[in-house]
């Protein structure tokens, strides 16, 4: 089975489990996918990799926006921003792999090389 049909698996899957499409697979990931970058779905991803995946993305993006409205007006120290960055993605990372697993566990979903999109 290819990664796309996994995928279409796992959609249908996810819809018949009450999962909303944007919980089962996320905005990033989708990109990721159109990339052609096969990373699994967050519900199969392990708590470590998928902590550090979500809170990198979030502390680059929200550190970005963060410094274009308001940290660059304002003339706050490149270091102060890296560290605020870093420590809203870590928090960031460590509550949305926590949230996963949790769904991952309520919902009994085997890692993704062992899915076969059946429940």
């Amino acid at each position: 089975m290819t990664h796309q049909e996994k995928l279409e698996q796992m959609y249908r899957h996810m819809a018949m489990l009450g999962v909303p499409r944007s919980t089962a697979a996320p905005p990033a990931w989708r990109l990721l996918w159109r990339l052609g970058v096969e990373l699994p779905p967050p519900l199969f991803t392990p708590f470590m990799p998928g902590a550090l995946a979500m809170g990198v993305f979030f502390a680059l993006s929200w550190g970005l926006l963060m410094w274009m409205i308001l940290w660059a007006r304002q003339g706050m120290p490149i270091g102060l921003m890296a560290a605020t960055a870093v420590a809203a993605g870590a928090l960031f990372g460590l509550v949305m792999a926590a949230y996963f697993r949790h769904l991952a566990r309520k919902h009994r979903l085997p890692p993704w090389k062992e899915y076969t999109g059946a429940p």
